[in-house]
């Protein structure tokens, strides 16, 4: 039975509380990952489906998990978090949520949960979806 991934999420909006510092650490555990930001001004950054901008008020606490392409992906990862203010909340290994599952975790600035997963070998039926506006509506 296929496993579908990145299918469900829009998009993931954090609202965080110092955004120089999330700066940093999302530049270097995506960067870890092999992506880099896909839009960045003085206000916010964006990677994908992942938008960060500062609050104006509270920050929500949430889990995100980023897909590693390989478990040295996953190591790199958890060493870029580390580096770039981040806490540990579990170092890279194997998980018991299904077999091959392979992650780290670490808290981003503000607390929230940040996690690599390697789920094992797979193959894509693309590397990535490409969406372009028509005209109309």
């Amino acid at each position: 039975m296929p496993h579908h991934q990145g299918r469900l999420i829009d998009h993931i909006h954090l609202r965080v509380s110092e955004l120089e510092a999330s700066r940093r650490f999302y530049r270097a555990v995506l960067q870890a990952l092999g992506h880099d930001f896909t839009s960045e001004s003085p206000e916010h950054f964006a990677c994908d489906e992942l938008w960060v901008d500062q609050a104006d008020g509270p920050v929500s606490r949430v889990h995100i998990a980023f897909q590693a392409k390989d478990r040295e992906s996953v190591h790199t990862f958890h060493e870029a978090a580390l580096t770039a203010g981040g806490r540990d909340n579990g170092g890279p290994g194997e998980r018991s949520y299904h077999p091959g599952y392979y992650a780290a975790f670490a808290f981003d600035p503000d607390g929230h949960n940040i996690e690599a997963v390697f789920h094992g070998p797979t193959e894509r039926s693309a590397a990535s979806v490409v969406v372009t506006p028509t005209a109309g509506d």
